[in-house]
């Protein structure tokens, strides 16, 4: 886990999206949808930019990835996921999916 995002998942999202991460993302039906535009993207349309993940403060089990996101046509948000015991299985499989070479490395 990064020092700078360690507290709480809304650090971190409220820090990118002065870096102009402002989109929010659901997923749906196999595709990532902005919240505001209503378009869609497909696992090969998505740049990991930056994977941060968390561990509950009071409970080891309450674990969540926030994918810092860019997509094929420049739009750039945030997407909270669960993972672990909770998380959802289509989801992290659309993760999953995001071509290799499509994850920055830092």
């Amino acid at each position: 886990m990064n020092g700078a995002y360690a507290r709480h998942e809304k650090d971190a999202m409220d820090e990118f999206e002065k870096k102009g991460f402002t989109s929010r993302y659901q997923y749906k039906n196999g595709e990532l949808v902005d919240l505001e535009t209503h378009k869609s993207y497909k696992p090969a349309h998505i740049t990991i930019v930056k994977e941060i993940r968390y561990e509950g403060m009071s409970d080891p089990e309450d674990l969540s990835i926030l994918y810092i996101i860019e997509t094929n046509d420049a739009s750039k948000g945030t997407f909270l996921m669960a993972y672990g015991p909770s998380a959802d299985i289509d989801t992290a499989t659309f993760f999953k999916d995001i071509p290799d070479e499509n994850y920055q490395r830092e």
